[in-house]
């Protein structure tokens, strides 16, 4: 081969080399792609799925993808090594179980949101005015979460032992596997009422509230947050959660009805 071809030659392999680089090359500005689990109580889906596009829109490489349910049932898969980054649950009670089986990531755990149970029916049903009514024999069915796993359940539970009416009550309860089933009972008809979360009211146009529980008749309704100590990407974990904490995501969480834990 001349001079002049092996020139060609070489000139072709490096174009070829360079081309090479460039697929696989990005800006040293840009981040690898990180993927970010949030197990969260269902009643806070709405919030934080709005969250989650303002959060995204400044932080394009951070993918989240949330496991909405109960905390019970979400605190269990936890337990059992499911692969959560954040925990973001609806009572302090699936929480210290994960830090007492030390599987929270020190020093990130907070109290951010709270909540109101309401006594709730279906649009244009029986109006009560005492939760005392609930006991009347036109209300045949009442929806409250399941209070070994719900946290919404476990606070209806509570509020109608202190009122009395537990036991009395017993035959007419539906259990619900979280708070928004309990919800679609009463939009449904299905039952005559149901105890849910205010937030969660406020998202149906298919329901009226009537009461709201005293906050001494139950235990308070605090939303515990943490990164999981298995996290693998504990960096980007910390950092949503401090997002989740800050002024823009309080917004939104207002919005839909939460407090603000002190």
């Amino acid at each position: 081969m001349n001079l002049k071809n092996t020139r060609i030659l070489n000139l072709i392999i490096a174009a070829i080399v360079a081309i090479a680089l460039l697929i696989n090359w990005t800006p040293a500005t840009a981040q690898q792609r990180t993927s970010l689990t949030v197990s969260a109580a269902i009643s806070l889906s709405p919030a934080l799925t709005e969250i989650k596009t303002v959060y995204q829109s400044s932080n394009p490489n951070v993918n989240i993808t949330y496991n909405f349910g109960a905390s019970g049932g979400l605190a269990q898969q936890i337990q059992q090594g499911a692969p959560v980054d954040i925990f973001f649950s609806a009572a302090t009670k699936q929480m210290d179980a994960l830090q007492q089986a030390n599987l929270l990531l020190n020093e990130t755990r907070r109290n951010l949101l709270t909540n109101r149970l309401v006594l709730i029916t279906p649009k244009n049903g029986v109006f009560l005015n005492d939760f005392k009514q609930l006991t009347d024999a036109k209300i045949k069915k009442i929806a409250i979460g399941e209070p070994k796993s719900v946290p919404v359940g476990q606070y209806a539970q509570e509020m109608l032992t202190k009122l009395g009416l537990w036991q009395q009550l017993q035959p007419k309860l539906v259990l619900g596997n979280n708070v928004r089933q309990v919800l679609t009972f009463v939009e449904s008809g299905n039952v005559d009422a149901g105890i849910v979360y205010t937030t969660d009211a406020k998202a149906s146009d298919k329901v009226t509230v009537h009461l709201t529980a005293a906050e001494n008749l139950h235990s308070p309704i605090v939303y515990p947050l943490a990164v999981i100590r298995n996290s693998r990407n504990s960096a980007a974990a910390k950092a949503f959660v401090e997002f989740l904490a800050g002024d823009r995501a309080k917004i939104v969480f207002k919005k839909y009805g939460f407090g603000l834990a002190r």
